[in-house]
């Protein structure tokens, strides 16, 4: 009996110290997929940076490209084939080798499926080709110089042919080929990443990963400040980081970011169809009250989609000016006793919970002209994703998180036919997508950024999107947790995470 006891004191203690050498990182934000096919959000898409290995990486706390699983490549003359050698110690969880036919299965698929980031391959990629079983061909419709950059996001990432279906999307945890697998996932509860032993690059700092969900900052505030979980990313109300900039053992990490905030206007749906009814929108918006108010400085007003910092950068937008939106509206045949009616749309827990305090002051904003009256609505995310897909919202809030680090990324997705469907707004306008694909051609930055300024303007003018501030990178953990990293490129790896 005295021994039973012992030997089950012991199991104790080891089941203890596992428990307490994994981290546990709490969220409010919600996965909405782990197909690469069909996945453009920004934290579903982190969880597969952690799980899948990509085409190339960046150097951590970097914007610089590197090999991965393409150990080199070479371009034709041209600028159009892209002959990429793979690296032959690549595997799947199952043991299946990451090999040509692997990368032609997965482009091949994504492309075939046209799900929601789809369009950063199809819009350019023309076809896909197994030279042999290490070497993989693409042939590009134009010349792009960013291509290289595409495929550090998770579109191009390889899935198991083994694993995945060809023809449809998955709804499960996907075969691993990156520092961690999956080994439980309950939908917005929890999900568990475990060491993968097959993974080829160096192995995670600590070999399990806890993700806690919660319904919003003041749950995930109080689980930091109680222990339960060590780390808070995603997202904490503004006041509670500055709050916690206070509390001893607590240790807040700030840093610049390339994401931005913006208003999606469906340029097919009515009212929001006539040009003048935009442009009075976006001069009617309130940028200032929004980031010194609400996120008490801790961001910036916004006046283009390319973001402060980036180069070809340019406020198109004009500062807030009441009396020019009410002659507008006057243009457009709107009065105080014929008000433009709008409803106005956010999502409540995806950004965090400052979304409806952000909708209010828009609705206040415009109503001040006097002239428009606001209904403001509200869907959770995957809702929320469906309705701005097939056209339901004329008039919402979206983010947006790099998926390279390129002007291209802040013009093209959102300007594009294609892109354009996929976020919501159906802008089309052939002369400025012509301009991108000149912009995407040219081999120097300076002819590049004179041509993505004119796409700014373009932008300004017709009005799909109102840009409204650009946000700061930010994560609260326990100071015995080391290896936080606040990228440029704003993947978060959890794979360098320790406690020390």
């Amino acid at each position: 009996m005295k021994k039973f006891v012992i030997i089950w004191l012991f199991l104790l203690v080891v089941i203890s110290y596992a428990a307490s050498s994994a981290i546990v990182i709490g969220t409010t934000d919600k996965i909405r997929t782990l197909d690469p096919a069909n996945c453009y959000d920004y934290f579903s898409s982190n969880i597969l940076q952690n799980v899948l290995a990509g085409p190339v990486d960046y150097e951590i706390g970097t914007a610089n490209i590197k090999p991965w699983l393409f150990e080199k490549w070479e371009v034709s003359e041209d600028g159009l084939i892209y002959t990429f050698h793979i690296r032959k110690d690549a595997y799947f969880e199952d043991g299946t080798q990451i090999d040509a036919n692997v990368f032609k299965f997965s482009f091949d698929r994504v492309m075939k499926l046209n799900g929601d980031p789809a369009f950063l391959l199809t819009d350019v990629v023309k076809k896909t080709e197994v030279v042999d079983k290490f070497t993989f061909k693409v042939t590009l419709k134009y010349k792009f110089s960013a291509f290289v950059s595409v495929l550090g996001y998770t579109v191009a990432f390889p899935v198991n042919p083994k694993v995945v279906p060809e023809n449809a999307f998955y709804d499960f945890a996907p075969s691993a080929s990156g520092p961690y697998k999956i080994t439980e996932w309950i939908r917005d509860v929890r999900i568990v990443l475990e060491e993968n032993p097959r993974y080829f690059g160096p192995k995670p700092k600590t070999k399990k990963i806890i993700i806690q969900f919660y319904e919003n900052s003041q749950q995930l505030r109080l689980a930091l400040e109680t222990g339960e979980i060590d780390v808070a990313y995603r997202h904490l109300d503004p006041r509670d980081i500055l709050d916690l900039q206070n509390v001893p053992g607590i240790k807040v990490y700030l840093g610049p970011s390339p994401q931005i905030r913006y208003l999606v206007v469906n340029v097919q749906q009515k009212p929001f169809n006539d040009p003048l009814v935009r442009q009075a929108i976006a001069l009617a918006v309130n940028r200032k009250t929004i980031t010194e108010d609400i996120f008490v400085g801790l961001t910036k007003p916004l006046y283009s989609m390319v973001p402060a910092g980036m180069w070809s950068h340019v406020n198109v937008f004009p500062e807030r000016d009441i009396a020019a939106a009410k002659e507008v509206l006057k243009l457009a045949g709107y009065s105080k006793a014929n008000p433009l009616v709008i409803d106005l749309w956010y999502t409540p827990s995806h950004y965090g919970t400052t979304e409806a305090d952000v909708a209010q002051v828009l609705k206040e904003a415009l109503e001040e002209t006097g002239m428009i009256k606001v209904n403001i609505k509200y869907a959770e995310w995957s809702t929320y994703v469906e309705y701005f897909l097939n056209g339901t919202m004329g008039l919402f809030l979206l983010g947006w998180y790099p998926d390279y680090l390129d002007p291209d990324d802040y013009l093209w997705p959102f300007l594009s036919v294609n892109g354009a469907k996929s976020l919501g707004s159906f802008y089309e306008n052939k002369t400025v997508e012509n301009l991108m694909i000149a912009g995407r051609a040219a081999t120097n930055q300076f002819s590049r950024e004179m041509i993505y300024k004119q796409v700014q303007n373009f932008h300004a003018s017709d009005v799909p999107y109102i840009p409204l501030w650009q946000g700061i990178a930010d994560c609260e953990a326990w100071d015995y947790i080391k290896g936080i990293v606040l990228e440029p490129t704003q993947i978060f790896r959890y794979y360098i995470l320790e406690k020390k």
